[in-house]
């Protein structure tokens, strides 16, 4: 499985969707159920799938597939 496959994976878990829903218009404004929690619920699997530690600056900002890309790119997880 890809980098890309296993990121997509993580929002269709948490989300509850399917993947082809997924494009950079996927943010917490269009999506009904993106609230906090479901963005500590993100930011936690994004976390365990990669292996890595989100600054709080990060954690606050994820708040898009798009920009999401870009946060964990700051981690070494190139997508």
């Amino acid at each position: 499985m890809s980098i890309l496959e296993k990121y997509n994976a993580v929002f269709a878990t948490v989300f509850n969707v399917n993947q082809t829903v997924l494009s950079d218009e996927f943010n917490s404004k269009s999506v009904e159920n993106w609230d906090s929690i479901t963005q500590l619920s993100l930011v936690t699997a994004m976390e365990d799938e990669f292996d890595i530690m989100m600054d709080t600056e990060d954690i606050l900002g994820f708040n898009s597939y798009a920009v999401g890309k870009e946060i964990v790119s700051k981690y070494g997880v190139t997508i």
